[in-house]
């Protein structure tokens, strides 16, 4: 049986001593039955196949037709993932990234961490090394500048 298809009907019906209400269907054996309900079940069934007529119609309103294949996915995708040469090349630079600030004189690593790494800014530096928030930038600002220099020399040819 197709999703939707209505396995029974509802009818009214009038006569002289009221109305009745009728559910009619087959069963598993295919003998089909009438059965007289109240008026307050036939509501409730109306109700439901009404909902059930808004969800499919929601239903038919949002689904994608077109098919889903990698490349789709690729392109909606938010980050795009990296390629292989891509990550190789990254994890090299990050290599060499540590190993110029592994270089640093102590003081200068500590103070470059503490505000690249930990996200402190130079008051808050200059508290806990107890000096002025001046040195702190001039001591990161050096220390930035032997990185980049350092990372130079082996990223040019």
């Amino acid at each position: 049986m197709a999703y939707g298809a209505k396995t029974y009907t509802l009818r009214e019906e009038s006569t002289e001593s009221g109305t009745r209400y009728l559910i009619s269907f087959k069963d598993g054996q295919g003998e089909h039955h009438e059965l007289e309900v109240s008026e307050q079940l036939f509501i409730e069934f109306r109700q439901m196949e009404r909902k059930n007529r808004n969800l499919q119609q929601w239903n038919q309103r949002h689904r994608e037709f077109n098919e889903v294949w990698d490349e789709t996915l690729y392109r909606r995708a938010l980050r795009v993932p990296k390629t292989l040469d891509e990550r190789m090349i990254e994890k090299e630079r990050n290599e060499l990234f540590y190993k110029a600030v592994a270089q640093l004189p102590e003081i200068q690593r500590r103070r470059f961490l503490l505000y690249y790494e930990y996200d402190f800014n130079f008051y808050q530096i200059a508290e806990m090394e107890h000096c002025t928030a001046s040195a702190i930038q001039k001591s990161v600002s050096v220390a930035r500048e032997k990185v980049k220099a350092e990372m130079r020399k082996y990223l040019q040819p």
